[in-house]
């Protein structure tokens, strides 16, 4: 019986049998851990990487376009500052993406089911309740959440400021080199020009020259009194020359061009019109319709300075540095009452005694409306390059000569305008031409700019 018994273990079939039923444990095993670990990592990532699976690129824009009007990643607002908030309200609040989701959709419905956070953090910011997003889909809001995910960038080294610094020391140090060079050569030329001079002395004694010495000489300045004609002449002339100096200063009274006044606060037009391209019209909005374009009111800086409590690193010059623009700011804030940490208004107000620059005199009529709106120029034929302006100055001399000079050379558009229609086809048979200029059309009349 023994030995069949171990011969029958011993058999192809229960050895092929018995490997198979191995097998099959084995994978079992295999196949129940592996999908241990599966699960492992599933939970792991699914509680700690929602952000990671968006596109902070598109987030990025994404957050511009709906968040940033009250929103920013690392201070408080008009809404709590959102870096890494979803870490956060996972760790603090033990609340997921689900009440994440419903609060972007729909804030207000959320408070209203009663969720004690919801209705905490809709109190804590003044019942300011979130505008609903409906139309973000939920890839949208991954973007936006991998964008807020993201690190805080560390402050760069130098920069822009820097090698400005660099270049202008470079720059001065060239400028040193040249003058020392100038100032060597002027001595050397000095010198040599006594040597020589000593030289031809030595010459002079050496072969006993002697200068004669003409006696009875008269003093030039009696044979000038002498001479009549010759008084009269330098006479004429200094009348003229004076009455020409006298008439050139005199003509340059009133003329402020070039006028740049330090503003109690500094305005950089370089940043808002040039660089973040702000349309002028945005601030000085009267000029589509009024004589006048108005300084904006401090409300209107607010619009955007209530989100914008800072400049970016890269804003920042040699000659004006980020806490320079950042300070500026802070006076902004205070002229209008606005306390930044609290994110509301005191109503302790300053004025802001702004310096007049564009001034003309009583007597003259100037319309920015009929010039702006009606004839279609830029800010910039009358106040020059404003975008490049860090301080704002009187480009134009506006002066009458000035104003009268455009008026000759600028044509009246009438295309689509019927009040224009007849005169302008009788002023065309009677110039002979297609195009008539501002003054053709009366532009030159004394009542057009005087009262």
């Amino acid at each position: 019986m023994l030995k069949e018994t171990i011969n029958c273990e011993f058999h192809p079939t229960v050895k092929k049998n018995r490997y198979q039923h191995m097998t099959q444990v084995t994978n079992r095993k295999l196949n129940s851990r592996f999908q241990l670990l599966s699960l492992f990592f599933l939970i792991l990532f699914s509680t700690s990487s929602y952000a990671q699976d968006g596109d902070p690129v598109t987030g990025k824009a994404l957050f511009n376009t709906n968040c940033a009007a009250c929103h920013s990643l690392d201070k408080k607002l008009t809404g709590p500052a959102l870096r890494n908030f979803e870490t956060r309200l996972s760790d603090e609040q033990g609340l997921d993406r689900e009440w994440i989701d419903a609060w972007i959709r729909n804030s207000s419905a959320v408070i209203k089911s009663g969720d004690a956070y919801a209705v905490k953090i809709y109190a804590e910011y003044n019942n300011a309740a979130m505008t609903p997003m409906p139309q973000l889909s939920d890839e949208d809001i991954n973007n936006i959440l991998a964008y807020t995910a993201q690190p805080k960038a560390a402050p760069q080294a130098g920069g822009e400021a820097t090698t400005q610094t660099d270049e202008q020391s470079t720059s001065g140090l060239s400028n040193e080199i040249i003058l020392g060079a100038l100032a060597i050569l002027f001595m050397l030329l000095a010198i040599g020009l006594y040597l020589v001079n000593k030289t031809l002395r030595r010459f002079a004694a050496a072969n006993n020259v002697n200068v004669p010495i003409t006696e009875n000489r008269i003093p030039l300045w009696k044979a000038f009194v002498k001479n009549q004609f010759l008084i009269l002449v330098v006479s004429i002339f200094f009348l003229l020359a004076s009455a020409y100096f006298a008439f050139g200063y005199f003509m340059q009274l009133g003329v402020d061009q070039g006028y740049q006044p330090v503003q109690p606060i500094h305005f950089s037009h370089k940043i808002h019109t040039g660089d973040n391209k702000i349309d002028c019209k945005y601030c000085h909005s009267s000029a589509r319709v009024s004589k006048t374009s108005g300084i904006p009111s401090l409300n209107v800086c607010m619009n955007c300075h209530k989100s914008i409590y800072e400049v970016s690193p890269e804003t920042a010059t040699a000659e004006y540095s980020k806490e320079f623009y950042d300070g500026e700011i802070n006076r902004l804030y205070a002229a209008v009452g606005w306390d930044d940490a609290d994110q509301r208004y005191t109503g302790e107000t300053q004025p802001v005694k702004w310096i007049r620059v564009h001034n003309l005199p009583d007597f003259v009529y100037y319309n920015h409306s009929q010039h702006v709106s009606v004839a279609g120029l830029e800010c910039q034929t009358c106040h020059g390059p404003v975008e490049e302006m860090e301080e704002v100055y009187q480009y134009s001399p506006l002066t009458m000569a000035w104003c009268l000079d455009c008026h000759k050379k600028t044509n009246v558009n009438v295309q689509g305008n019927e009040y224009y229609a007849k005169i302008h086809e009788e002023l065309s048979k009677k110039y002979g031409v297609d195009q008539l200029s501002v003054a053709q059309m009366g532009g030159l009349e004394c009542g057009k700019c005087h009262y």
